[in-house]
């Protein structure tokens, strides 16, 4: 390793990104879960009507739901990356101990290998999942 990691202290803006990133996810997902709910209870009451209603009804509530999993996903990285900022190995890939550019980490602040890690475990799952690259 050719440099220090990038601890709290080291980065603010960076620090500051994820904090406010943060807040604002966890603002969306309980607004939604507010309107989820909403939703149900009006399903409920009877505002659907017929099959084809309900069955838009359902792949909204779907479509909801994956959104609301998708921002707890992301919150779950932040978390994970302000914890590695905390310990002092944030910006170190952990995959290969090298550290991850400071450009890297402007674009995706989250982020926890270096590009080439990454991609190479982007080519390795796919082909897991599709048995060809």
């Amino acid at each position: 390793m050719n440099a220090m990691p990038f601890g709290p202290s080291e980065n603010p803006e960076l620090r500051n990104r994820l904090v406010s990133r943060r807040e604002q996810l966890r603002d969306e997902i309980s607004a939604a879960l507010r309107s989820s709910g909403d939703a149900e209870n009006a399903t409920l009451a009877g505002h659907v009507h017929d099959l084809g209603e309900e069955s838009l009804a359902d792949l909204l509530a779907d479509v909801r739901l994956a959104g609301i999993a998708r921002d707890v996903q992301e919150v779950r990285d932040i978390e994970a990356a302000l914890q590695r900022m905390q310990a002092g190995t944030y910006g170190v890939c952990t995959d290969c101990g090298k550290l991850i550019s400071l450009a890297r980490l402007h674009v995706y602040p989250t982020a926890k290998r270096c590009r080439p890690c990454q991609e190479t475990r982007e080519k390795t799952r796919k082909v897991a999942h599709t048995g060809t690259i």
